[in-house]
């Protein structure tokens, strides 16, 4: 990679941070202008006032834009693909902002936007093989094309759910687009990672207003636009690297999200539910019930996020088996900062109660 790739990585993401930022105010007022209002009408919400939820339009315009500035002369055929797709799941995105549409018709509409990068070419093309000499095989087309639609709807799904506190969904996706363009840089992919940069800066603009006490939500025009843009970023950058190991990195790169949404969906499919109700028993809720406040969940979440994003890079970069030692030492670490916290939350739980004696 040239100076001039790594300059059109860092204005993409400024850009993109400063016209999230920007238009943020201005998605808010149309929020409230348009009855895209987010009302804590049960239990499952953290808030306890409405709050406008259209931020992640702000968050399309500043990606769009830088996209298209600095994109413009090598937008590809793959490319073109995204952004339709992406279109689509913000406008469908927007109607559920407004209107809560029911899961099955969002599903359907999923597809179909999730379909546009698939026939335009943005595919995982291999599946890595662990017999003979050769790492990967090839995947028959229509196998292809299943397999892509499944994990494109798998990430947009999963960030949507983990879109329940304040700056939770925001921040873990900018660890996770951060880290999705250091490894394109490390891959020599200076034309993905320059989009994965506009990604990481319009996350990085609207989250000044998203944390703690929220002043809007993204959305799920945001949560759906930023898994979608992230799984696609994953097959057209990520996944085309021919190596047993590429295919791992983004799998490890968006654990966290992809647990939580298999958690989920097993958890409702147990206790006889559909695995599309929504319900309070995420790793969030888990956080909170167990005694962490808010903004303790939150930090503890962006730690698990960013060490799954700094053993991705290792892994593109180094060893398998040190990667894997890494994540143990790591997780071990937050198991031993978390327990602290609780301790120290509950403590002083006790002294408050004794004073109050």
């Amino acid at each position: 990679m040239t100076k001039f790739d790594y300059l059109m990585i860092v204005l993409s993401w400024l850009v993109a941070g400063l016209t999230s930022f920007l238009c943020t105010p201005m998605a808010k007022r149309l929020a409230v202008k348009i009855g895209a209002i987010d009302v804590p009408k049960d239990n499952r919400r953290m808030h306890k006032k409405p709050i406008p939820r259209l931020g992640g339009f702000a968050i399309f315009l500043g990606f769009f834009v830088s996209t298209m500035v600095f994109s413009f002369n090598f937008i590809t055929r793959e490319i073109y693909g995204i952004l339709i797709g992406a279109m689509i799941i913000v406008a469908l995105g927007m109607a559920d902002d407004v209107l809560a549409l029911k899961a099955k018709y969002k599903f359907v509409v999923q597809v179909i936007a999730v379909s546009m990068p698939v026939l335009c070419g943005v595919r995982i093309e291999w599946f890595p093989s662990f017999l003979g000499e050769n790492p990967y095989q090839a995947l028959p087309l229509g196998w292809s094309v299943v397999v892509s639609i499944i994990w494109l709807l798998a990430i947009l799904n999963a960030v949507n759910i983990i879109d329940g506190l304040d700056g939770l969904a925001c921040g873990v996706s900018i660890i996770m687009t951060i880290s999705c363009t250091v490894i394109l840089i490390l891959l020599e992919s200076p034309q993905i990672a320059i989009i994965a940069a506009a990604l990481a800066g319009a996350c990085m603009g609207f989250l000044p207003y998203n944390m703690n006490p929220a002043k809007i939500f993204m959305g799920d025009t945001g949560s759906m636009f930023i898994g979608y843009t992230l799984a696609c970023l994953s097959i057209e950058g990520l996944f085309k690297a021919y190596a047993i190991v590429a295919f791992f990195v983004p799998v490890l790169l968006y654990l966290l999200p992809i647990f939580d949404l298999l958690f989920a969906a097993v958890r409702r499919v147990l206790t006889g539910h559909s695995p599309m109700e929504a319900d309070k028993s995420h790793l969030h809720h888990k956080l909170i019930a167990v005694g962490f406040s808010q903004k303790q969940a939150v930090f503890i979440l962006y730690g698990v996020a960013a060490i799954l994003g700094f053993c991705a890079v290792l892994m593109t970069n180094d060893s398998f088996v040190k990667t894997v030692i890494t994540i143990a030492a790591a997780f071990v670490i937050i198991m031993i900062g978390a327990f602290i916290l609780y301790r120290r939350e509950k403590k002083a739980e006790r002294l408050e109660e004794e004073s109050d004696e």
